[in-house]
């Protein structure tokens, strides 16, 4: 089963009970749609995957200060 699905030993996989019997998915597959997804959603809003990161970033230094009280350095930013 592994060769026919061109799975090495190891590799992760997702199983899933469906009605028909058991799907088994590459996690590689799952991770690839799921950042898709992500991308997609985004478009809708009208973001890009950039802005989006620097918004992560421009919360980050005040979100550490108030969970850790750390000052945030411009480093941080």
């Amino acid at each position: 089963m592994r060769k026919n699905l061109g799975l090495k030993k190891g590799d992760l996989v997702a199983i899933t009970e469906t009605p028909g019997g058991v799907l088994i998915t590459p996690q590689e597959v799952i991770a690839t749609r799921a950042l898709d997804r992500i991308g997609e959603l985004l478009r809708e809003q009208g973001l890009t995957l950039e802005e989006l990161i620097e918004s992560g970033r421009e919360e980050r230094g005040p979100l550490i200060e108030e969970l850790y009280g750390i000052k945030a350095t411009n480093q941080d930013h």
